[in-house]
């Protein structure tokens, strides 16, 4: 973890915030408050992310992500599906079952995109195009999620000509290196999660704060990695998730929200690390000849943001730093991650 901070400003207030909650939440502080719904949810809910470099004022390697994700209500899920789940290890049977559909779009780019050359010391061009579907298993406690991708990198993805016609509207530099890119690969990932935590109410304030550590993994030809980390918040009506959605591979949320008040909010911080045996987006195609770099074994994101919910609405903002990807990376990345949630 220290070895991440460096000399990063960004990172150490990043890290000084995560411990300054991680301390706060200690139950000498706080009375604990077990999370339990006697009512099961009828809601379903749309949402929308946004992940760019954009936010921290850059264009370059993870440049762009979106994606649109619709939840549905609890245990509104077909039988055959509710008893699939029923035969997972590791889905607890009393937890309320959802599933879920996305689809999205990630663009891959190396620093210098003003270049036609291929620029062997920095990543390829790539992109990545995918359709997912899910279920999750929720405790109000605990969390467990697992997600199918299915996608497309390489130009049949759309993201040379998504890329090119943002820079035109916004008058922006033309990414000039896209003939470079990775080749056209089917692209499948497998991916699980569980998560825990406990809220702990501070009532002469009306506040909670809750400490929710987390692990995972990924196995496919795109990504394949196992993950742990913890994400500490601080706020009003807590009970509504468990941390606001993202992109993947990143610190999990979660698209779902269950707001108990009118109006909710919350400040977070939380860090990730992740073993990581496959990144096509750095490890090139894996049955064709293509550009690609060292990739390093491991990754630690740092993040910190806030989230408000407004009936049945929630917006979050999550600020990210990510440790270098590569051998020949010269920096860290750091890049912005928007979500806006609706409940129907």
């Amino acid at each position: 973890m220290f070895m991440l901070l460096g000399n990063n400003f960004d990172m150490k207030i990043s890290f000084i915030f995560f411990l300054f909650f991680c301390f706060f939440s200690l139950p000498v502080f706080a009375e604990e408050s077990h999370v339990y719904r006697d009512e099961e949810d009828d809601a379903g809910i749309l949402t929308f992310n946004f992940e760019n470099d954009y936010f921290a004022d850059r264009d370059r390697h993870f440049t762009n992500g979106v994606r649109f994700s619709w939840l549905s209500a609890e245990e509104e899920i077909p039988k055959w599906l509710y008893s699939f789940s029923e035969l997972l290890p590791f889905f607890d049977e009393s937890g309320q079952k959802r599933y879920s559909l996305s689809v999205g779009q990630n663009i891959f780019t190396p620093r210098d995109i003003t270049r036609s050359d291929l620029i062997v010391s920095d990543r390829p061009y790539a992109g990545w195009s995918y359709l997912g579907f899910g279920i999750i298993s929720d405790k109000g406690t605990s969390y467990d999620n697992i997600q199918l991708t299915v996608g497309v990198v390489g130009p049949s993805s759309g993201s040379e000509l998504s890329q090119k016609r943002v820079h035109e509207w916004t008058d922006s530099q033309d990414p000039k290196g896209w003939s470079h890119q990775l080749s056209d690969e089917l692209g499948v990932i497998l991916r699980y999660e569980t998560k825990w935590r406990n809220i702990y109410q501070f009532s002469p304030f009306g506040l909670a704060m809750d400490f929710t550590p987390h692990l995972g993994g990924a196995i496919g030809n795109v990504y394949t990695y196992a993950a742990t980390g913890l994400t500490a918040r601080i706020g009003y009506d807590l009970p509504s998730d468990f941390g606001p959605p993202r992109i993947q591979p990143s610190l999990p949320g979660s698209d779902f929200f269950v707001p108990t008040k009118q109006v909710g909010w919350y400040l977070f911080a939380g860090a990730e690390g992740r073993a990581i045996a496959r990144n096509i987006f750095l490890d090139g195609n894996t049955f064709d000849d293509s550009h690609s770099v060292d990739r390093k074994g491991f990754v630690g994101d740092i993040q910190a943001g806030v989230a408000f919910t407004y009936g049945d609405l929630r917006i979050a903002y999550t600020h990210v730093v990510r440790s270098k990807e590569f051998k020949q990376q010269q920096a860290r990345d750091k890049f912005g991650a928007l979500s806006v949630s609706v409940r129907f």
